[in-house]
C-alpha cells in the first residue's frame, strides 16, 4: 500500500467508519454505493485532500471516476502530479 492510499484510507476510517469494525474496506469498492459516505462526505473528502496536497480540485473534477473509490482517489491525485 502506497503512503498516499495509507493516508486517504485513514482519512476515511477515521471520519466515516469509525466504530464500524465490521465495514471491510476494499480499495476498488464505491465508497458511496457501499453506504460509507454520502455527498456530504464527498466534499469533506475533497477539503481534506485540497489541505493534505495542497492541490485545487475544480468542480467539473467531482465526478465518480475521481474520487467514487480509494484507488480511483490515488490515481485522481497522481494525476494531479502526486505520488
Amino acid at each position: 500500500m502506497s503512503d498516499m492510499q495509507k493516508t486517504v484510507l485513514d482519512f476515511i476510517r477515521e471520519n466515516f467508519i469509525m466504530g464500524r469494525s465490521e465495514v471491510s474496506l476494499d480499495p476498488d469498492e464505491s465508497l458511496i454505493e457501499s453506504g460509507v459516505m454520502d455527498s456530504t462526505g464527498v466534499l469533506e473528502l475533497v477539503e481534506f485532500l485540497e489541505s493534505t496536497y495542497k492541490i485545487k480540485i475544480e468542480d467539473e473534477e467531482l465526478i465518480p471516476e475521481n474520487l467514487e473509490t480509494i484507488n480511483n482517489i490515488v490515481k485522481f491525485l497522481q494525476s494531479k502530479g502526486l505520488s
